[in-house]
């Protein structure tokens, strides 16, 4: 299974600091090894390198209302 766009699921993520974290985040598009999303804890836009990715799991596929 991979990711698209719409699709809300759950990462774990280490950014370059090294820093790991878990969070929810609706993905709004996929390219060139990054993915622009929206992180739904902070409603803030955020970008994430695909390859810092730890491990993901889809939540949902439909948009919360």
């Amino acid at each position: 299974m991979k990711m698209s766009v719409g699709q809300i699921v759950e990462i774990v993520y280490m950014d370059k600091a090294g820093k790991i974290t878990q969070r929810k985040i609706e993905i709004l598009g996929i390219r060139a090894g990054r993915i622009r999303a929206t992180c739904l804890t902070t409603g803030a836009p955020r970008v994430f390198l695909v390859a810092s990715i730890l491990s993901w799991q889809p939540v949902s596929n439909k948009r919360h209302a």
